[in-house]
């Protein structure tokens, strides 16, 4: 392994909507960290919108990556060592020393997962904040609380999934096949096929006037579990209509819409954020949250098992678009996908060629 050097390339934020690549000081790591020479990133919705509607100028952008660990800290216990393959993610857009879209990256090291031989980094960067963020919302005693993998539902029961061809929404589905639950997805008519290639049973139009009677009916109205992947333009009040008669739960991505828990008051409607697994004090939307380390608990304990699930071929990563440029083509990325042109598909970057 190279000597680390002091400085890196890093993407940083300018201003609103303006990003840059700058030469940044080496993230100085904690005893209970390790430092990870990052070989692929992926972009995600948040990383858009941080850039353009939050803009903490000077902050490294981006969460998902996966690299090379080059430096471990004094206290870490666990089974990383340096030349380890590890993917995981990190708050984007929030710190000067700690960010995605770098030549380097430090975290916890309870926070990565090992990266699998046969797998890539650029599949493995595509495998963290989403896939983590269906985990959390499904799993999470304090969420939709489902049996977890390696475990099976006993008897399956129904879960509808907003958003089966988002990102999110690929990792909930085949989640949830693994788990031994049926799916009910919505995604456009252009991706049917995708989301029926990951497990789902039934796929819907969203922009059919009747697809929630038409869900019902085809469920026999016995859908008591339910994950928005999208949670804005209308989606939680699509996804509680979906769900019979309580007790049932729904998570979202966002903030609860209180037209959607009124419509449904026997319906417990949670709003989960990936955010809450990192163990630390965040702020999120003007909204200070507590550190919570009964949410990076549950994280930790499953991700050994992502490991596993990817290594056998369970979990897919999502279609990848792979971005040409690095760092320097990210900026065009994001705007990209500000935009609305990417369906279906994870852009990623390759940090090393």
């Amino acid at each position: 392994m190279s000597r680390i050097p002091i400085t890196m390339h890093a993407v940083i934020i300018e201003e609103a909507g303006r990003v840059a690549v700058k030469e940044v000081p080496i993230p100085i790591i904690e005893p209970f960290e390790i430092l990870v020479q990052v070989h692929a990133v992926a972009q995600n919705p948040t990383d858009w919108k941080h850039v353009y509607n939050i803009a903490h100028k000077q902050t490294i952008v981006g969460c998902d990556f996966s690299g090379v660990v080059v430096e471990v800290g004094a206290s870490v216990e666990g089974p990383f060592e340096i030349g380890d393959r590890v993917a995981g993610f990190v708050q984007g857009s929030h710190w000067k020393d700690r960010g995605a879209f770098a030549e380097y990256v430090k975290t916890d090291w309870d926070l990565v997962w090992a990266v699998p031989s046969e797998t890539t980094h650029e599949e493995a960067a595509a495998m963290s904040l989403a896939l983590w963020t269906a985990v959390q919302g499904m799993y999470h005693p304090t969420r939709l609380n489902l049996v977890e993998p390696p475990e099976k539902v006993q008897t399956p029961e129904w879960i509808f999934i907003y958003g089966g061809s988002t990102s999110v929404g690929q990792y909930a589905i085949q989640l949830a096949k693994i788990s031994g639950y049926k799916v009910v997805t919505v995604a456009s008519p252009h991706n049917y096929e995708l989301v029926k290639s990951l497990g789902a049973d039934l796929v819907f139009d969203y922009h059919d006037k009747d697809a929630v009677k038409k869900i019902k009916e085809a469920t026999e109205d016995s859908i008591h579990h339910a994950l928005d992947t999208h949670a804005q333009g209308g989606s939680q009040m699509f996804t509680i209509a979906t769900l019979a008669p309580g007790p049932g739960g729904m998570t979202c991505i966002l903030p609860v819409d209180e037209a959607a828990q009124k419509y449904r008051p026997d319906i417990n409607v949670i709003y989960t954020l990936l955010y809450t697994v990192l163990g630390r004090e965040f702020s999120f939307r003007g909204k200070t949250f507590a550190r919570s380390e009964e949410d990076k608990a549950h994280m930790v304990a499953f991700l050994p098992k992502l490991t596993e699930l990817v290594r056998d071929g369970k979990i897919r990563s999502n279609k990848l678009k792979l971005w040409e440029g690095g760092l320097d083509a990210i900026g065009d990325g994001l705007a990209y996908m500000k935009a609305g042109k990417i369906s279906g598909q994870k852009i990623v970057y390759k940090v090393i060629a």
